[in-house]
C-alpha cells in the first residue's frame, strides 16, 4: 500500500458517500475534498466535511498509519493546527493537536471498493515490467487526453531544465549573453564531457570571448586552452604550438585559471572528440556577435538553422586531434546536432527569457519543436513500440520526462494515464 492511493481515493471521490465513520464511529460526510497540495503542508486544502452533523472548513491530511503524524512531527507545525480531518489506511494510534484537542481520523481501509484495490494491484505489480507498468494499455489511451497530458509535460520539463538557467543568471548577475555561452559549451560537450565543459565554462569570464572573438585564432586559442586541450607536452604539432603560445600569453595576461584535466575521448565517435567541438564553437562566436540577441529574435526553424551553419577551422578539415592527419572533412554542425541544440539549450533559454520579461512563448515554443525530428533512444523506441507513435522533438521531449518522473518511480497516480485506468469502471 502506498500513501498516492489514498490521496487519488480522497480526490476522485472514490469512497462511498454513505456509511463514511470516523475510528470514533461519527459520520462523516465528504462535503469537497478541496485542493491538492504537492509541496509541504496538509496534502489538500480547503475541504469541506460533516461530522456528526457538524461542518467543518480546512484542511485534510493523510498517511499509511496514524502514528506517521508524530512521525513527521506534525504536532508541533502550526502549519497543521487547521486540520479537519486525518485520513489514514490504518488508525494505530490517537492523533491530538497542539492545544491538545482530537483529530477525528477516517481509517480508509474499511471504506475502498474492492474492484478498486484489484485495479490498483495489477497495475502496480507491472513495476517488474520490460517497460512501464501501464503497457499493456497505453496503445489504448484516448489520443486527445494524452495529447494535452504531453502538454502539461513538456511545460513541466522546461520548467526542470529552466532551474539550471536562473541558478546560471544569480551566478552571471543576469548576463543572458554568458549563460547562453556556458549552456553552449554544456551542449558541445555532450553526455561525456558536458559537466567538464559547463565547469570550465562558468569559470571563464564571458567578457574575454568576447574580446578575443575579434580574432579567430586568439579565440581558439582561448577555448582550446581553457578547455584542456594544450596540455600534452609530447606533441610536435606546428598548429599546437601556435595555439599553445597564444593561450599561454592570454592565461598570464588575464590570469587565467589553468586547468591539468584533459576532456575525454574515449567513447566519441570522432566528430564528437572536443577537439572539433571547441573549434566549431569558437567560430560560431567569431562568426555572431551578439548571438544571445539573434538567438532569441530568430523565430523559425530555419534561422536558427541558419545561425548554426558553421564548421570547424581549416587545420581541422585534416586533423581530428593535434598531429594525426586523418581523410579531408568539412567538420561542419550537423542538422541533428543543431536539434539537440535546440532541444536543450535555445529552446528552454528562449522560455526562460520570455518569463523573465513577463512574457509567454509557451505554445511558440510547442509548434517550434514540433517541426524538429523527434529524439532516437531506447525509451522513446520503447514508448513507439506501445503505440501512439512519437512525431516530433516536443513529443520525445515530453514522454522522457513521463519516463523519467513519472514511470520510472512507479508514480502512476499523479500521471493522467495512471489514474485514467484506474478511473475505467469504477
Amino acid at each position: 500500500m502506498r500513501e498516492d492511493l489514498l490521496h487519488f481515493i480522497w480526490k476522485h471521490n472514490k469512497l462511498p458517500t454513505h456509511q463514511l465513520c470516523t475510528t470514533d464511529n461519527e459520520p462523516v460526510l465528504v462535503k469537497s475534498v478541496g485542493i491538492q497540495n504537492r509541496h509541504a503542508g496538509p496534502d489538500f486544502f480547503n475541504a469541506s466535511v460533516t461530522i456528526s452533523g457538524q461542518l467543518w472548513a480546512g484542511n485534510v491530511e493523510m498517511h499509511l498509519k496514524s502514528s506517521d503524524w508524530y512521525v513527521h512531527h506534525h504536532e508541533n507545525d502550526s502549519n497543521y493546527d487547521n486540520v479537519i480531518l486525518h485520513v489514514v489506511w490504518e488508525d494505530d494510534v490517537v492523533v491530538f493537536r497542539k492545544d491538545g484537542s482530537k483529530i477525528p481520523t477516517l481509517e480508509m481501509r474499511n471504506f475502498i471498493p474492492s474492484e478498486l484495490l484489484l485495479k490498483y494491484k495489477a497495475l502496480m505489480e507491472n513495476s517488474r515490467s520490460v517497460f512501464i507498468n501501464c503497457e499493456k494499455d497505453f496503445g489504448d489511451m484516448d489520443s486527445f487526453l494524452l495529447e494535452s497530458w504531453l502538454h502539461r509535460l513538456y511545460m513541466e520539463r522546461l520548467e526542470h531544465k529552466s532551474e539550471l538557467i536562473f541558478d546560471l543568471l544569480n551566478k552571471t548577475k543576469n548576463n543572458w549573453e554568458a549563460v547562453l555561452f556556458i549552456l553552449l559549451a554544456k551542449s558541445f560537450g555532450s553526455t561525456v564531457n558536458g559537466q567538464f565543459f559547463l565547469d570550465r565554462a562558468i569559470e571563464l569570464d564571458f567578457t574575454l570571448v568576447r574580446k578575443a572573438g575579434q580574432d579567430m585564432h586568439q579565440l581558439e586559442s582561448l577555448l582550446m586552452g581553457h578547455f584542456g586541450l594544450l596540455i600534452d607536452f609530447d606533441c610536435t604539432d606546428v598548429y599546437y604550438f601556435q595555439l599553445e603560445k597564444e593561450y599561454h600569453y592570454l592565461s598570464n595576461k588575464f590570469e587565467l585559471p589553468i586547468t591539468k584535466v584533459k576532456p575525454e575521448f574515449f567513447g566519441l565517435r570522432p566528430p564528437n572528440f572536443p577537439t572539433i567541438r571547441i573549434s566549431q564553437l569558437a567560430h560560431l562566436y567569431h562568426n555572431n556577435v551578439q548571438l544571445f540577441s539573434k538567438c532569441m529574435e530568430a523565430s523559425s526553424l530555419k534561422e536558427l538553422y541558419d545561425l548554426f551553419e558553421v564548421e570547424a577551422g581549416t587545420y581541422w578539415n585534416t586533423h581530428f586531434t593535434f598531429g594525426k592527419i586523418s581523410k579531408k572533412s568539412i567538420k561542419k554542425l550537423s542538422r541533428k546536432f543543431i536539434d539537440l541544440l535546440l532541444v536543450n539549450t535555445l529552446v528552454p533559454l528562449k522560455f526562460c527569457f520570455a518569463k523573465h520579461q513577463g512574457q509567454e512563448l509557451d505554445e511558440v515554443l510547442v509548434v517550434l519543436l514540433s517541426e524538429v525530428g523527434k529524439e532516437d533512444n531506447s525509451i522513446i523506441t520503447n514508448f513507439d513500440r506501445l503505440g501512439h507513435k512519437t512525431k516530433n522533438a516536443f513529443e520525445s521531449q515530453a514522454k522522457l520526462e513521463l519516463y523519467n518522473n513519472y514511470c520510472s518511480k512507479n508514480k502512476c497516480l499523479q500521471c493522467v494515464v495512471g489514474t485514467h485506468l484506474l478511473n475505467r469502471n469504477t
